[in-house]
């Protein structure tokens, strides 16, 4: 691909630009799209584009970023053009801090995965139809805390693949709570072929970027490998993401439900949310025990 016609053609010349996601190390698919970083200084949403017949992705980031996510996202950028040497410092910091911004990241994503239990009983007490995709969100965000811990942060793609290879450990052994939680087992290929379609709806409806592009790719790159599991995980990730964007004004729009209800494949057993939520709980709980003596923490804490 040609890398320079592709920044001129967007218009980012004036810019410090790197490559970044899955496309520049070992591990990627031929579906992936290629991350496109461009440090313009906006807060605009990821834009996907088609450019010589590969899906580009386009971030925007900013030099004053706090947030630990996306910091640990550039911290392996492979730089395409920095004339001032800002991106190459900013790269730098973020490796002296990697120990800090991974503590801070998993602490954020239990964190956010107690809040959706909460917000999931909540649901239940209340009659609310989402229950149980506030249960599979915090699902989710417990394996961020966990790909955190261990030294990464992994895009949806590849996630599952990378918690199923970890060594064992006290920490680790949560992953079980994650795929008993968020149903791997129930994936087949008429069932996400239904979840595709409600995953692009969903996609389109709220980040409106021509998302739903990659999506299909990266589908149609899982059902050739018969990576059912994988492609289960990866949708409900996805629409995780999309949750969490508008979970202030979810409850006002009962009318998403019916897309969530198969997008997430979620189930109407309260008995099962239950016991699920008190699992998910105590996993979060038992993870923040190992990890609460920030002194002490390290990420060779794993290995």
């Amino acid at each position: 691909m040609n890398l320079e016609k592709l920044t001129q053609q967007l218009e980012l010349q004036d810019f410090p630009v790197g490559l970044g996601g899955c496309k520049i190390t070992q591990n990627t698919f031929d579906s992936c799209g290629l991350d496109l970083v461009v440090f313009d200084g906006k807060d605009d949403s990821p834009q996907v584009i088609d450019f010589e017949n590969n899906l580009v992705v386009l971030h925007h980031a900013k030099f004053s970023e706090k947030n630990p996510m996306k910091l640990l996202q550039y911290e392996n950028i492979k730089i395409i053009q920095d004339d001032s040497w800002e991106l190459k410092l900013l790269i730098s910091k973020i490796h002296e801090k990697h120990s800090s911004l991974i503590y801070d990241y998993a602490k954020t994503s239990l964190m956010e995965s107690i809040f959706a239990c909460k917000k999931s009983k909540i649901s239940l007490e209340n009659g609310s139809l989402f229950a149980s995709c506030w249960l599979k969100t915090g699902s989710f965000f417990l394996s961020d805390a966990i790909s955190s811990l261990n030294g990464k942060k992994v895009g949806a793609t590849h996630m599952l693949n990378f918690l199923r290879k970890l060594e064992k450990n006290p920490i680790n052994e949560k992953i079980l709570t994650i795929t008993e939680t968020v149903g791997i087992e129930r994936s087949s290929t008429i069932l996400l072929e239904r979840m595709l379609k409600s995953t692009i709806g969903f996609s389109d409806l709220v980040e409106k970027n021509n998302f739903s592009l990659l999506i299909r790719q990266t589908y149609d790159n899982f059902i050739k490998n018969s990576m059912l599991s994988d492609c289960y995980f990866y949708l409900g990730y996805l629409n995780k993401q999309n949750f969490i964007k508008i979970k202030d004004s979810i409850e006002k729009n009962e009318d998403l439900f019916h897309i969530l209800k198969i997008g997430f494949d979620v189930d109407s057993d309260e008995t099962l949310i239950e016991n699920h939520i008190r699992l998910l709980e105590d996993s979060c709980s038992q993870i923040q025990d190992i990890i609460s003596n920030k002194s002490q923490f390290s990420p060779n804490l794993l290995k």
